[in-house]
């Protein structure tokens, strides 16, 4: 279900079946793309395998027709204070005291930033920049490895794909440093997990990496 964030952010929100107070909340970062159905239907999913409140909010508000060459362009305008508060409304939205944060690619980074924000439980990042791109650098927007050093940071997990670039691996070593968990796939490239049309999708490591994530995130 769509719903509307304190904020003005559109977010997609699914409840399982039984909501008490044990019950526990997750907000789920998409890649550059954005809210779109297969962010929607794995909400949905997970919500139903693991009992969660899933709240996935839209990262460029506003400006959903760009293109992924024009959302790879606007990142250096990308404002760290908005999505701060973003995070935040998409924590509440779900109703839960104790809530966890994922996201994948660029959503990923958003969850290691999240990471440091006092709200999250744990957080895990599928092949999120620990480090930003040379083109998305900017005022506004702050190194993520500054959020995996902060001591305010919740448990984080990266999964990475070692033949990724957007990860190498002088990236990942430092936040292994920091006591960030790393999860290394030999030869995987980046978006190898959340998307089955992609063709760097790998079936068995995807399943491997959903299934240490959802362990992490429950401890």
């Amino acid at each position: 279900m769509r719903i509307m964030l304190s904020t003005g952010t559109p977010a997609e929100i699914v409840q399982p079946e039984i909501v008490d107070e044990s019950t526990r909340g997750l907000v789920l970062f998409p890649d550059i793309m954005g809210l779109r159905p297969l962010f929607d239907d794995m909400c949905r999913q997970l919500a139903t395998d693991h009992g969660w409140v899933v709240c996935a909010p839209e990262p460029f508000p506003g400006q959903e027709e760009l293109t992924v060459d024009e959302r790879l362009a606007a990142m250096a305008t990308f404002s760290d204070e908005k999505f701060h508060a973003d995070a935040i409304a998409a924590a509440e939205a779900t109703g839960c005291r104790e809530v966890s944060a994922i996201g994948f690619c660029m959503g990923g980074m958003l969850a290691f930033k999240a990471s440091a924000s006092g709200r999250f439980h744990r957080a895990a990042g599928f092949y999120g920049m620990i480090r930003l791109p040379e083109a998305w650098r900017g005022v506004s927007l702050a190194e993520p490895i500054e959020a995996l050093a902060s001591p305010d940071r919740c448990p984080t997990m990266a999964i990475i794909g070692t033949a990724d670039h957007f990860t190498p691996a002088a990236d990942v070593l430092e936040a292994e440093a920091l006591g960030v968990e790393i999860v290394r796939y030999e030869g995987a490239e980046h978006g190898f997990v959340h998307d089955a049309s992609r063709p760097a999708h790998r079936v068995d490591d995807a399943a491997d990496a959903w299934q240490r994530v959802v362990s992490f995130l429950n401890a």
